[in-house]
């Protein structure tokens, strides 16, 4: 039975697509599983458009109004994974039924990630209702984390587990928030820290999931966050990351990671 992992925020321009999209790309690529990424943005799809697919004849939305089953609205990438898109133009339907609809994929799917409306609507509450777990991503700044705050208080509302915290866009200066403020003030754990990186832009302008298209510190902190999630290893293959181990002390997310992966209760459900 596969997992199914909503990816949430409650703020735009977190870079919360990229990261569905990034995250995706690793789990499939680099540890072998297969992946869907389904679009739950309902009012304002995106997803298809981070991968270059423009305007796909069936779609979530058609799903969710019964006009299709879900099978036949998944595309194949040629980045290793698959995706269900949302329609650009599209009829009113009712998000709630999502949980119903795409429930039998586990059948099919190590990992289904869905990514997300970020506003609290009834979008994210359907994306909360039928995942596993949750992911929030966040930036490191008084607005993003007050956003953050409100979601990880309505996620533990419908009792569905937040995994950790992804905080995206760092650019490692003294006034940006600290892991240690953010993860006291949301009571949750930072699981992964993406450090501001134009190659992302440059990835998304060619269509391409940044973790696919060139080694940085965010695409390996990505592959360490697929790992975690599967309760596999992944090890830094760099010579520097080496030495730095040997050397300094381990970044407070590598400490979380370890101990999310070994979470006992968290692996008698695994997929595996």
């Amino acid at each position: 039975m596969g997992k199914i992992i909503g990816i949430i925020s409650i703020k735009g321009g977190v870079g919360k697509t990229s990261v569905v999209v990034a995250l995706g790309a690793a789990l499939a690529n680099e540890f072998n599983k297969k992946v869907l990424l389904l679009d739950a943005n309902f009012s304002a799809p995106n997803l298809a458009l981070h991968l270059g697919l423009v305007n796909p004849e069936i779609t979530m939305h058609h799903v969710l109004n019964d006009q299709a089953k879900a099978d036949e609205a998944i595309y194949e990438t040629e980045h290793g994974f698959h995706i269900m898109p949302g329609a650009l133009q599209h009829r009113r339907i009712n998000p709630f039924k999502l949980k119903d609809k795409i429930k039998h994929l586990r059948n099919y799917y190590d990992v289904i990630l869905i990514d997300s409306s970020p506003v609290l609507n009834e979008e994210i509450l359907s994306t909360m209702i039928s995942s596993d777990e949750l992911f929030v991503v966040t930036a490191p700044d008084f607005v993003t984390l007050s956003t953050t705050l409100r979601a990880v208080k309505l996620a533990k509302q419908k009792k569905t587990p937040i995994a950790g915290l992804i905080i995206n866009k760092v650019y490692n200066k003294k006034f940006e928030l600290s892991l240690e403020e953010i993860e006291d003030a949301a009571n949750c754990n930072v699981l992964a820290v993406l450090t501001h990186d134009m190659t992302v832009l440059e990835a998304l302008s060619k269509s391409i999931p940044s973790t696919m298209y060139k080694q940085t510190n965010s695409t390996i902190e990505y592959k360490k966050l697929a790992a975690a999630i599967l309760g596999e290893e992944y090890k830094d293959p760099r010579f520097k990351s080496k030495l730095k181990r040997l050397f300094s002390k381990l970044p407070k997310q590598e400490i979380n990671r370890t101990i999310f992966k070994n979470d006992p209760q968290r692996n008698s459900t695994r997929f595996m």
